[in-house]
């Protein structure tokens, strides 16, 4: 399957999501994140999905899911499987909430 055809599919249960519930709840939004890495995890896998590429896969995670904050990646290593390190402050503007200043390092 081509990237086009596959990001088509992505873009669209994406918009499934988000268009009905409540796209926004903190637990729908972690399991959408879960459902993303593990997607990404199965992608790096290739053909290999032995449990030892799953691992080493998992083990070395490098990408940005479209739920969170722009600059804020999921990143993890053979030595360090916290996979969030990030973190943007925000602000109550009396509407919503407002991203502000640069990201921070969370170690």
């Amino acid at each position: 399957m081509g990237e086009r055809s596959r990001r088509q599919r992505v873009e669209g249960v994406h918009e499934a999501v988000l268009s009905r519930g409540q796209p926004r709840r903190c637990s729908n939004v972690y399991g959408y994140i879960a459902a993303q890495t593990l997607v990404q995890v199965l992608t790096q896998c290739g053909s290999d999905l032995s449990r030892q590429n799953i691992m080493k896969q998992a083990a070395s995670l490098d990408f940005a899911s479209d739920m969170m904050l722009p600059g804020i990646k999921l990143t993890t290593s053979a030595t360090d499987f916290f996979p969030i390190e990030q973190l943007r402050l925000v602000r109550f503007d009396g509407k919503t909430w407002v991203p502000f200043g640069e990201v921070l390092s969370a170690r």
